[in-house]
């Protein structure tokens, strides 16, 4: 189940950009440890559900996942071999825009080591560097 919005104001918007780092970080809400980004990026759909799947596999379907990054922003494309013009493309798929410090992922309910073997192998799922941080560490300088 892929996640996208059910409905939108508009069905097609532009991208803008992915500057400087989150302006209000809270470390975890939760859970006990969270994948925290650190670079800015847009992430997918596909890959949110993958790196999903990939904790809940480590986890053996115990405990509790929260998925802090949701697909909000459409992004289209034009069928190949398109003249230019003729408006705007349609959508092609759903993305979230990630900036540095961001909560991605929260997971609590099992034990710590099964956590940080599921954060490692979800961590090779996502297109950018990420921290695994738990609630009673004291919090990096850099993020």
């Amino acid at each position: 189940m892929l996640l996208k919005p059910n409905r939108t104001k508009y069905t097609k918007s532009q991208r803008g950009r992915l500057s400087g780092p989150v302006s209000s970080f809270v470390p975890i809400n939760n859970g006990r440890f969270a994948l925290i980004a650190q670079e800015s990026r847009f992430l997918s759909a596909h890959q949110i559900e993958s790196t999903r799947q990939v904790i809940n596999r480590y986890l053996k379907r115990k405990g509790k996942i929260w998925i802090k990054a949701f697909p909000d922003l459409p992004v289209t494309s034009k069928p190949t071999e398109v003249r230019m013009g003729k408006g705007k493309g349609v959508v092609k798929e759903w993305v979230c825009r990630v900036r540095k410090g961001k909560v991605l992922f929260e997971v609590d309910g099992v034990s710590d080591q099964r956590i940080l073997d599921a954060f490692q192998a979800a961590k090779k799922k996502l297109p950018f560097k990420t921290l695994i941080f738990k609630n009673s560490w004291k919090l990096p300088l850099k993020i």
